[in-house]
């Protein structure tokens, strides 16, 4: 069975980072996909936002990084059938410490899922930053995942986190490819998203995902429940959004 390892990136903050990778896997899984969510951002959102208290975990990432538990005593089954979950909390903001002093720092993440099981995709929801995590990640990961807010200043710092990318592709992972650039919080009643949209296309070209992310309501109420929008509101924009960003991510997968 061939695995597909996808990191759900971008250093800035609130653009949809958590909120794709949490319904990604969620429509995966729906389609018939083994999946595994690993929460590596040590604000844990995907772990809460699939209704797993990060107060009351036995076992996170961080424990399987520095080999305290096998990975496999760390996931966890969601609600929805076949979407596990690896959670993490925020004793991992403290391990790029620990890793920095170590001559293989770049490597644990890739130790970590290494035989991790039989998962058709593991979708990893990455810090936003781009330090050694993010570093651990990208050596570990097959492709990236870019969401883009479609809003004035949407480009700053992609260049950056291309160029992380170029280099980990150089040095530590030559299969390291970019999935795609996604559009979220898209308001097709503005023309600024219409001209955020052009300048990413022009820039990205066939990257660009057709599926488009709107600014919708019940996605940004789902992980308050607990839920992916496909279990919260599977007849929202948002659902049907996410539900055609799978389905891409499936077909260039195949091509």
């Amino acid at each position: 069975m061939k695995q597909t390892i996808i990191a759900v990136l971008n250093q800035k903050g609130g653009v949809g980072k958590t909120t794709t990778a949490i319904n990604l896997s969620a429509y995966l899984a729906k389609n018939g996909h083994k999946v595994l969510l690993i929460d590596a951002d040590p604000q844990a959102n995907a772990t809460s936002g699939l209704g797993v208290d990060k107060f009351e975990l036995k076992a996170t990432l961080c424990d399987v990084l520095f080999g305290r538990v096998k990975a496999p005593e760390a996931i966890l089954q969601t609600s929805v059938n076949n979407l596990f979950l690896l959670p993490t909390d925020a004793t991992l903001a403290s391990a790029e410490l620990d890793l920095s002093a170590d001559d293989q720092r770049e490597q644990y993440f890739k130790k970590a899922v290494a035989g991790i099981g039989q998962y058709e995709y593991i979708i990893i929801d990455c810090p936003p930053a781009l330090g050694l995590i993010t570093i651990n990640v990208l050596t570990a990961a097959d492709s990236v995942l870019i969401p883009v807010q479609a809003e004035y200043y949407a480009l700053e710092g992609l260049s950056q986190l291309l160029q992380v990318m170029q280099s980990v592709k150089q040095t530590l992972n030559p299969d390291l490819e970019l999935a795609g650039v996604l559009l979220t919080m898209y308001d097709r009643r503005t023309s600024l998203a219409e001209q955020v949209r052009g300048e990413v296309s022009k820039h990205f070209g066939e990257k660009v995902f057709d599926a488009v992310i709107p600014r919708n309501v019940r996605l940004a109420e789902a992980p308050s429940y607990g839920k992916p929008i496909s279990e919260y509101d599977k007849w929202s924009k948002g659902a049907r959004a996410y539900k055609n960003l799978a389905k891409e991510v499936e077909k260039r997968g195949q091509n």
